[in-house]
């Protein structure tokens, strides 16, 4: 039905970004594959957010469907305008979620109570659970302040505003859940659910990781299997990033 084409802004973790025009009804893998050349350092295509900040998360086993304004509805997203945010495996859906309720959140003009007070709370929930605070009931929660919002709002903001929430549960459930029951981030982003940690058997005691660490949290003599002190820590990463003997666990 949808006919014409239409120039969408690719990027994320994509090897080639930038406008692209297409013909409505070209599968999504053809853009992904063809034109953007696939994700980027051959890691595994997670998902795509089409439609800009509003817009629904697609996940990988519906890749092959149409890019057109009907079939994108159909999987919970929108064409909306033009973006298409590719999304790989170290991309945490939770806080993808969050990232673009933020945006959407804080463009509300207030007019209406669903979207100034839903998409507010909506936020608040998410922020709960990125953080390790996250309840039974959340997702349930989520999933019924979001319909309401999305039903009762006076405009297409709050009315698509909810999208990214309600797709990224809709396919990627498990990792709301994990988030919530086991306190981790499956993904390793979200950082009050992070916690590093030195593998002593990979470990050279290099000392790599001592001198990055901004907090002063690793200990350990050279050539000596080295420590992090999980009350020091800051999770900020740098002895993850720096060890090249792959000897710095995330968790």
């Amino acid at each position: 039905k949808s006919k014409g084409t239409k120039v969408f802004a690719l990027t994320g973790k994509i090897r080639n970004s930038g406008l692209i025009e297409v013909p409505m009804g070209i599968p999504l893998r053809q853009i992904i594959y063809d034109i953007g050349g696939g994700i980027e350092n051959n890691k595994a295509f997670k998902a795509v957010q089409t439609g800009g900040p509003s817009g629904g998360c697609i996940p990988a086993n519906l890749l092959d469907i149409n890019v057109d304004f009907e079939s994108l509805a159909s999987v919970g997203s929108i064409v909306g305008s033009g973006g298409m945010v590719v999304l790989d495996e170290n991309d945490c859906m939770v806080n993808i979620a969050k990232f673009f309720l933020q945006f959407t959140q804080s463009e509300s003009c207030g007019k209406c109570v669903p979207c100034r007070i839903g998409t507010k709370r909506l936020l608040e929930i998410l922020e709960r659970i990125t953080s390790g605070n996250g309840r039974d009931g959340d997702i349930e929660l989520l999933e019924d302040l979001a319909n309401d919002v999305k039903a009762t709002s006076l405009c297409g903001l709050g009315q698509t505003a909810p999208n990214p929430i309600l797709s990224t549960i809709r396919y990627f459930r498990e990792e709301f859940e994990a988030h919530i029951t086991k306190k981790k981030c499956p993904a390793g982003v979200c950082k009050d659910l992070l916690s590093y940690m030195v593998l002593a058997e990979f470990c050279k005691g290099c000392g790599a990781c001592k001198r990055v660490c901004p907090a002063g949290a690793i200990s350990g003599e050279k050539k000596e299997p080295h420590k992090i002190d999980p009350d020091i820590c800051v999770k900020c990463g740098a002895c993850f990033e720096a060890c090249k003997f792959k000897a710095i666990g995330k968790g």
